[in-house]
């Protein structure tokens, strides 16, 4: 990969990332400024508190775990648009599954990059869209009462479901630790974030796989 890429990449990616977040803090600290309130110290650290255990250390394991799959672009764009285990990662990996490229290549860089800038602009305007068109409707298709309601609690699972399937088809013996191992814990540990079983997944895969390389029982993907 050319050197002045990633350092422009790195470059507009770092300063995009602080004006995210400079846009994302100005939100409260403007409704505050507004209705002029101003939150005590002691209630906002006591609301951390109650989440900082779990999305701190998982907002750093994903970084680790999401970069080497995305790219240094792909990276930049999926953290600055957000929703990237149940939309940008698949995205990207189907995309790179299509054009038959690895992850860590060149290629992969590209083709990673383009179909999360393709994906965040498509999902913004088709949200847009609906968000007008459905607003009336909403509430009756997504209520309990309503027939759909089972089919909305299901969307990341059918999304991960159909992507899972062609990679176990391929890779089923690298899969088999992992599902087991993920199966176990959630029959104990139910309650788990995606945001923690993922990394998990991940690093036992990565484990199993370089043992059952090791003993010949798979060969290079």
């Amino acid at each position: 990969m050319n050197d002045k890429y990633l350092n422009k990449t790195h470059t507009y990616g770092r300063l995009w990332m602080l004006v995210t977040l400079l846009v994302f803090l100005s939100v409260p600290c403007l409704i505050c400024y507004h209705l002029g309130v101003k939150p005590e110290l002691g209630m906002i650290g006591k609301g951390l508190a109650s989440v900082a255990l779990v999305f701190y250390p998982t907002a750093v394991i994903e970084v680790i775990t999401y970069s080497p799959l995305l790219g240094t672009g792909g990276t930049y764009l999926g953290f600055v648009t957000g929703n990237i285990t149940n939309l940008k990662m698949p995205v990207a990996l189907s995309a790179m599954e299509s054009a038959k490229v690895d992850a860590n290549s060149d290629e992969g860089e590209v083709i990673s990059t383009i179909s999360i800038a393709a994906s965040s602009i498509v999902t913004t305007i088709i949200i847009a869209v609906f968000v007008l068109l459905f607003r009336p409707l909403l509430g009756k298709i997504t209520g309990e009462g309503s027939p759909f309601a089972p089919a909305f609690q299901q969307v990341t699972p059918a999304l991960f479901g159909a992507l899972c399937a062609s990679y176990l088809a391929k890779h089923w013996k690298i899969s088999i630790l992992p599902i087991v191992l993920l199966t176990l814990v959630l029959l104990f540990k139910g309650t788990l974030a995606i945001g923690v079983l993922i990394p998990v997944g991940v690093v036992v895969s990565l484990l199993g796989a370089h043992l059952m390389f090791k003993k010949g029982l798979v060969g290079r993907q």
